[in-house]
C-alpha cells in the first residue's frame, strides 16, 4: 500500500489518524469452520519503506522489517511501551539476520524477481 491507502485502513480499522508502516488484523475463525487457527491480514506500506530506507539499508530490507513487525504482532507481541518496542525490534532484527544468512536478495524480492 501507499501512505494514502494505509491511512484509510488505519482510520477505518483502528481509528488512528495518518499513515503507518504496517497494520496487523487478526480475525477469529467463522463458527463451524475449521478452528485450527485465526485468519490474519497484514497491510504493509511499501511507499513508506522506500521513503524511509536507512542509509546503506535497502528498501527491500525496510519492507522485510515491516513484515517481521506485523508477524511479531500476530505472535501476540505488543508495542505499547518502550520496553515492549525494544523487545520486538530485537526479535525482528534477529529474524532479518537469520533470513539474510540465506543470502536472500531483498531488492529482487521487492521488484518481484524470484
Amino acid at each position: 500500500m501507499d501512505d494514502a491507502g494505509i491511512a484509510e485502513v488505519n482510520e477505518a480499522l483502528l481509528q488512528h489518524e495518518g499513515p503507518t508502516d504496517v497494520i496487523t488484523v487478526r480475525y477469529h475463525a467463522i463458527p463451524g469452520e475449521r478452528e485450527e487457527g485465526d485468519i490474519a491480514e497484514l497491510y504493509v506500506n511499501v511507499e513508506r519503506a522506500v521513503q524511509l530506507a536507512r542509509q546503506g539499508w535497502p528498501a527491500g530490507r525496510e519492507l522485510a522489517l515491516y513484515l517481521a513487525h506485523g508477524c511479531d504482532h500476530l505472535a501476540g507481541e505488543d508495542d505499547a511501551t518502550s520496553a515492549q518496542r525494544r523487545r520486538m525490534r530485537r526479535r525482528e532484527l534477529t529474524w532479518l539476520r537469520e533470513a539474510e544468512k540465506t543470502e536472500h536478495d531483498w531488492n529482487a524480492l521487492l521488484r518481484g524477481e524470484h
